[in-house]
């Protein structure tokens, strides 16, 4: 019997009482959380993209409400549990949930934000006349003209305040081009940067809008130096072009041209015949630095580091010392030299930084290639430039690396079943096919195109890029400060060499390219979020419950996408955004009013239909009839649809106005009364753009591309 004074025997003293933890919530606590952060984010920028428009404070003041709410939620879920409100497992759920939503807030706060932040004024009208400004950036357009972008715009009659801040413009003469930070003046055509060519087509506006070109245009007239050029920074991009003109010198041809364009990020160089060829074998990505060149150029600069420090700890030299960490250290910098050196665009911003958040972690003594450690760079790059979600180069680039990573468990333990003389071709054969599974969809749906021997062309062409390439080019910057870059060039050289060859051979294999028509825009969103809700429950240590319900909802959302794509239908009618064209789907394909006349809006419809055919090709199908300035073609249930092009259409339009007719003209009409046709003419197009017409129940309904709320 215990005693009557209540202390505790002797071999009972001491016991302690056993404390039960509180319950805490299982899926708060668990590790992969994190790599949800950048996905509610891009969810969140996707929001904003449904109707981009600078925000008003109204509309401020709505995100910030519910992204403190739903952040008052997320901490007070695990409060109300304790307090016996509710049930742990509901407050994890309300915990997580209300995270997601203040995450998506946020993301739309971002999109908001950069908008705002890079807002500048936009031409509204046609513009001829002189055009001063600096010289920031050289290019060569789809075309195959030199570019110039100019910053600090000066245009006749026209204030600062309504001036373009930038404006972009093709070069229709053989002139020398001003170095990098010159400030020049010449007689140019401009205008606002073009409409979407055709209702849910791509919109260069956007895309211009975030680089800050607020007009394109060209010019035929010499280009003329107002000022010497300027120093500091300016001098560090001519030296880069100096260094790009060098390497195109001492190689020659397109392989130099490849060669600059790899170390340099200078394209200007590179025909659009090699561009083409490089788009139809699937090796295009090579001559644009991303990824891929950035982790060859940091794995070699480590690797051979770390062969330094090993040999050096083998003479007894740092034993116990991480030195590892320095090799990291010295690849990061070798990196940022690189981005310099490239120029810094966008993409290889980008590379940059998945490359820099990996060899960060090696000096954390953290895991290098993980979800985590790309979930971190995704977030760092979509809080830096929110817009960059809508792109491919994002979009496929950082599906090939969480492909890449999902398959190196499977391939680690396959490897040791491989003789070791196989396993670098098996490795190279893998992780090529897998990274053409992960990004063929994308690209498919962003550029309309498939390269059927793409995996061939890889196989062949990366290797050589990985081993001769990328190495020479680092071997030859390290000796061009003592001059004897000239034998590691001349490897680089045969390598550019070797994958121009592979190039043109697979882009002249019968069936090298696909067409694809254009997906709808719902197709890429619930492609890519239901590929990453499936990956991301996937790998979660839970196989029941939300995880469960969040891997079929994300398979469900891949299974639609694809249903939605293969029975989605063009549009029956496609009028060009000033009457200049119109298109008429046939069996045949799209059949196009006119042979010549709105090449790049017609171009660009005929790839948008999946169509490889030419406008001369697609003019010629059967379907219009009619003078070459008047054509006619029959619709469905009587409608009939008239084109007039040239000088007096406006009038022979007014003329053919009558029921059960869609009229379009290249000159305003006039009428006294309302129209009794569907009328479309460049002063109604104006303020609505591209416009694509369906019959449903023998009654034309009319869309238009959607008009960009986007004003300063």
């Amino acid at each position: 019997m215990l005693p009557q004074s209540g202390a505790l025997p002797q071999g009972l003293a001491a016991v302690q009482p056993r404390v039960v933890p509180r319950p805490r919530p299982a899926a708060a606590v668990r590790a992969g959380l994190f790599p949800w952060v950048p996905v509610c984010l891009s969810a969140g920028i996707g929001l904003w993209f449904l109707r981009p428009a600078l925000l008003a404070w109204q509309e401020w003041a709505a995100v910030a409400g519910v992204a403190l709410a739903a952040f008052a939620v997320a901490r007070l879920a695990p409060v109300w549990a304790e307090r016996g409100r509710i049930g742990w497992g509901a407050a994890d759920g309300l915990h997580l949930a209300a995270l997601a939503v203040c995450l998506i807030a946020c993301g739309t706060a971002l999109a908001g934000f950069r908008a705002a932040n890079v807002a500048a004024p936009v031409l509204e009208w046609r513009y001829y006349g002189p055009v001063e400004g600096r010289v920031v950036e050289i290019d060569r357009s789809g075309r195959d003209r030199m570019r110039l972008t100019l910053d600090h715009v000066v245009l006749r009659d026209l204030p600062p305040d309504r001036t373009p801040a930038r404006v972009r413009l093709s070069l229709m003469g053989d002139d020398d081009l001003p170095p990098l930070g010159q400030r020049v003046m010449l007689t140019a055509h401009l205008g606002p940067p073009p409409a979407p060519a055709s209702p849910g087509g791509f919109d260069f506006r956007l895309h211009a809008w975030f680089e800050g070109l607020g007009a394109v245009g060209y010019t035929r007239t010499p280009i003329m130096s107002v000022a010497p050029p300027e120093g500091g920074i300016w001098w560090m991009h001519r030296a880069r072009m100096a260094i790009s003109r060098a390497i195109q010198d001492r190689i020659g041809g397109q392989a130099g041209a490849v060669a600059s364009a790899l170390m340099t990020g200078d394209r200007s160089g590179i025909s659009e015949q090699t561009n083409e060829v490089m788009r139809a074998s699937n090796l295009y990505h090579i001559i644009s630095i991303s990824g891929l060149h950035m982790g060859m150029l940091a794995g070699f600069v480590y690797g051979g580091l770390r062969l330094a420090t090993v040999l050096v700890q083998g003479a007894g030299i740092g034993l116990g010392r991480p030195l590892h960490k320095a090799a990291a250290g010295g690849a990061l910098v070798a990196a940022a030299a690189y981005l310099w050196l490239s120029g810094g665009g966008v993409a290889t911003e980008r590379a940059f930084i998945m490359v820099a958040v990996m060899l960060g972690a090696i000096m954390a003594d953290r895991r290098a290639i993980s979800l985590r450690t790309v979930a971190v760079a995704a977030t760092i790059i979509l809080i830096y430039s929110p817009e960059v979600v809508t792109g491919a180069g994002f979009q496929m680039s950082f599906a090939a690396t969480i492909a890449l990573i999902l398959s190196y468990g499977p391939w680690s333990r396959v490897a040791p079943h491989i003789p070791w003389w196989l396993r670098p071709v098996a490795m190279l054969i893998v992780s090529s096919l897998v990274a053409a599974v992960a990004t063929s969809p994308i690209a498919a749906a962003h550029f309309n195109r498939m390269a059927q021997y793409g995996l061939l062309a890889n196989l062949l062409a990366v290797p050589v890029m990985g081993t001769l390439v990328m190495p020479a080019g680092v071997i030859g910057a390290i000796l061009a400060l003592v001059g004897l870059e000239a034998p590691a060039l001349w490897i680089m050289g045969i390598g550019t060499k070797w994958m121009l060859l592979v190039a043109e051979h697979v882009a002249n294999l019968g069936g090298a390219v696909t067409a694809i028509a254009l997906p709808p825009a719902a197709v890429v969103p619930m492609m890519e979020f239901g590929a990453i809700l499936a990956i991301l429950c996937w790998r979660g240590r839970w196989r029941r419950g939300p995880t469960s319900a969040g891997l079929g909802l994300g398979v469900a959302l891949m299974a639609a996408a694809a249903a939605l794509w293969i029975t989605a239908r063009r549009p029956l009618l496609l009028i060009a955004p000033e009457g200049e064209a119109v298109g008429l789907m046939t069996p045949l394909g799209r059949a196009i009013s006119k042979p010549s006349g709105g090449a790049f809006v017609v171009s660009s419809w005929l790839q948008e239909d999946g169509d490889m055919a030419s406008q001369e090709d697609a003019a010629a199908r059967p379907a219009w009839t009619g003078d070459r300035r008047d054509r006619v073609a029959d619709l469905a249930a009587g409608w009939q649809v008239w084109h007039f092009t040239g000088k007096g259409s406006g009038e022979r339009a007014a003329t053919a106005c009558r029921p059960l007719r869609i009229v379009v003209a290249s000159e305003p009409v006039d009428l006294d009364a309302a129209p009794r046709c569907l009328l479309l003419d460049p002063q109604r197009l104006k303020a609505t753009g591209a416009a694509s017409i369906d019959f449903r129940e023998d009654v034309p309904i009319l869309h238009h591309a959607a008009p960009l709320e986007l004003r300063r």
